[in-house]
């Protein structure tokens, strides 16, 4: 089974082996890289060369289950038929089933319209059917702004917010953790 989910403005499909200097180009050489400036900037890209990139364990893991019934751990945000950006999650423990989710356009172009919405909606949708899981969360720092009022506008609530704990440009900022419960998922696909 190969994941494709289309949407209004955005699709989301299984991650490619041509996909991989495209991720690459974004996140190491393309001019426009404002996407790491939100996106975990506590936490810098290693240096890496485009062969290292290629054989990191996360991406064989996501080429791995693409064709397969396993739910995805990233799929790629399309946009106009190119690959503007992806989402994806990682375990924060696997004995409770507990993992994050996050999401990154990679194109600013794109931000601010609607897309980031919708793939992050179709995500979660997509998350919540095909596993079992009780709750998804996310992790970001307070100045991420639009990521908070992002998982906001879906439903998740502020659970944690741990004062002063990143460090972004100098700066102290709050780490922030949010959640949805699969109840209060279920109430408003429901409403819609």
């Amino acid at each position: 089974m190969h994941v494709h989910l289309q949407g209004k403005k955005v699709l989301l499909r299984d991650i490619r082996h041509e996909d991989i200097d495209t991720l690459y180009y974004w996140n190491y050489e393309a001019k426009d890289r404002e996407h790491l400036n939100w996106n975990g900037p506590y936490k810098p890209l290693d240096p890496m060369t485009l062969d290292e990139y290629r054989t990191l364990p996360r991406r064989a893991e996501s080429l791995a289950l693409a064709g397969t019934d396993a739910p995805r751990t990233q799929l790629i945000i399309e946009i106009d038929g190119e690959l503007r950006g992806s989402v994806g999650r990682y375990w924060v423990s696997q004995e409770t089933n507990w993992f994050e989710i996050g999401i990154v356009i990679y194109d600013s172009r794109y931000w601010s319209n609607g897309y980031g919405q919708e793939a992050f909606a179709m995500w979660m949708d997509y998350l919540f059917t095909h596993m079992d899981t009780v709750r998804l969360g996310i992790g970001t720092w307070s100045g991420n702004e639009r990521m908070i009022k992002l998982a906001a506008r879906l439903g998740m609530q502020e659970e944690a917010r741990v004062r002063k704990a990143r460090i972004v440009r100098g700066e102290y900022y709050d780490a922030i953790k949010m959640g949805i419960l699969r109840e209060e998922w279920e109430q408003l696909a429901r409403k819609q």
